[in-house]
């Protein structure tokens, strides 16, 4: 069934689930055991897992995991990457770009709901850049934090001090999911709203 939009909202359809995650698994089992789960709630709802192809840390054990249990994977890589590291093999399809800002880019354009997972610095870039482009009205396309024991609290308390600071909105920082359970996701995702397209007032 697919999936087809209604003014903003997301309507009838199994999503494509763009995923950001570490290219590491952690130091504890815990990540390792999630992603495997996030990887066959994926599958189970009929969704399609976007991601960035690897086959190693988290990343591939989501993919592993997606395919396992008959769902499809899209992986996105960039040429340098390609070159060096192979895509996890068995991928539904697997997208070679030029460089890394354009497979940011196919990532948000492919994905209806981008989640961050556990990870590390490229992990925070990916959805920050998800969110900065929602509020100037690049992407119209939900951001979720999975919060797997507090891991997102430090970006959700950073996030509060830029709206106390007057650097942040909070009718955009209300736009953000952080998710303590999957099956909170698609109900919030169907009927997410973006945020208002941000205006700036020039200075004297």
């Amino acid at each position: 069934m697919e999936e087809q939009h209604s003014g903003n909202r997301i309507e009838q359809k199994t999503l494509k689930v763009t995923v950001y995650c570490g290219a590491a698994t952690g130091k504890d089992p815990k990540y390792a055991d999630w992603a495997d789960r996030l990887g066959k709630w994926i599958a189970d709802s009929r969704g399609e897992l976007v991601f960035g192809a690897g086959g190693v840390g988290l990343m591939g054990i989501v993919a592993k995991s997606v395919l396992k249990h008959g769902g499809s994977a899209h992986g996105i890589i960039p040429q340098a990457l390609a070159e060096r590291e192979r895509p996890y093999e068995g991928l539904t399809t697997v997208e070679v770009v030029h460089d890394m800002d354009e497979r940011k880019r196919r990532m948000m354009e492919l994905g209806d709901v981008y989640i961050a997972f556990p990870g590390g610095p490229g992990t925070v870039e990916e959805i920050t850049e998800a969110f900065s482009w929602a509020r100037i009205g690049l992407t119209s396309k939900p951001c979720v934090f999975f919060n797997l024991d507090g891991y997102w609290d430090p970006i959700r308390t950073m996030y509060q001090r830029m709206v106390d600071n007057g650097f942040l909105n909070q009718g955009s920082f209300d736009k953000l999911l952080f998710a303590n359970s999957f099956d909170e996701i698609i109900p919030w995702a169907r009927q997410y709203v973006p945020p208002t397209v941000r205006t700036y007032t020039r200075t004297q």
